[in-house]
């Protein structure tokens, strides 16, 4: 990892002879020619770095693209010029992860996809079954209907549907069995 400088407080007092000799001395290898010269040589030693860690051309680049304009900007902090490409890599790993984790954390917040829908055909035809079922249930005994509807359709077991109509368990199940096998023969003859 680079060595960078941190930012002085307060430049102490220098003679004019001795500020224009550190500032040669520290801007020698950080000038933009280096970074261009940097640039040219490594682009592409840091796009597959970065490929290694993404999954798409684009963001790659426009990761190692940031990875430039950072050290640019921060190119007079840079002490050791040499250090220049070690300090573009790690920045090309560190923006590779901010990445991914933005990814993450956008496909974590997407809303859940809405279950599949039927088409309006599909609910035509279950209208169509709908209606043919309840008018092969009118057409059923009042007994065997009123069984097949609260055990059915009121989710009831056969002792509370027993209990409701005031019958015995027997009777439950004959009229329930009754009934089915007539609905079964009426919605036969019409499909």
């Amino acid at each position: 990892m680079p060595v960078i400088a941190p930012m002085p407080a307060a430049r102490p007092t220098q003679l004019p002879s001795q500020r224009e000799g550190a500032e040669c001395s520290v801007a020698a290898g950080t000038t933009v020619d280096h970074l261009t010269e940097t640039y040219r040589a490594h682009y592409r030693s840091l796009l597959g770095l970065a490929a290694l860690l993404l999954d798409d051309t684009a963001s790659c680049e426009d990761v190692v693209q940031e990875a430039f304009i950072r050290v640019h900007s921060a190119r007079s902090r840079v002490r050791e010029p040499e250090k220049t490409l070690a300090y573009l890599r790690q920045t090309v790993v560190n923006l590779s992860r901010s990445a991914l984790r933005r990814r993450i954390l956008g496909l974590k917040l997407l809303s859940k996809p809405m279950p599949d829908m039927a088409s309006a055909e599909e609910g035509a035809y279950d209208q169509l079954e709908r209606d043919a079922l309840i008018k092969a249930m009118r057409g059923l005994q009042r007994r065997q209907r009123e069984v097949l509807v609260l055990r059915y359709f009121a989710d009831m077991t056969e002792a509370q549907v027993a209990e409701t109509l005031g019958i015995s368990l027997g009777s439950v199940k004959a009229y329930g069995s009754r009934g089915i096998a007539a609905l079964r023969v009426v919605m036969e003859a019409q499909a």
